[in-house]
């Protein structure tokens, strides 16, 4: 499945919604728009990944570039992580430096 990545922001939150596989091909897609919603200054970036089918470690270092580049205070929501993807994240840590929730309205 080919990778899509989809912003949009509004009140302060950058939602990104991520289909198909992040991985080092599609990496940089996701760091661009990481970079856009910090130059927008939000207070919140989600992403929601419930078509995400794959992650690699350059999807985790994604996340890592994302948690870098946010401002400090900025929360950082992952939606819908399916278990496989949700595994690799929880294998690295980094899911206590992050939120992960089922649903947005969780």
């Amino acid at each position: 499945m080919a990778f899509k990545a989809k912003m949009q922001i509004e009140d302060g939150t950058a939602t990104i919604r991520l289909e198909g596989e992040l991985d080092g091909r599609s990496a940089p897609e996701l760091n661009d728009l990481v970079v856009k919603a910090a130059e927008q200054h939000v207070d919140r970036l989600v992403l929601l990944l419930e078509e995400l089918t794959y992650m690699s470690s350059a999807g985790i270092r994604c996340l890592v570039f994302a948690h870098q580049k946010m401002p400090e205070d900025a929360e950082i929501i992952l939606v819908g992580t399916r278990p496989d993807v949700a595994e690799t994240i929880r294998l690295t840590g980094f899911d206590r430096s992050i939120v992960m929730r089922e649903t947005l309205e969780a």
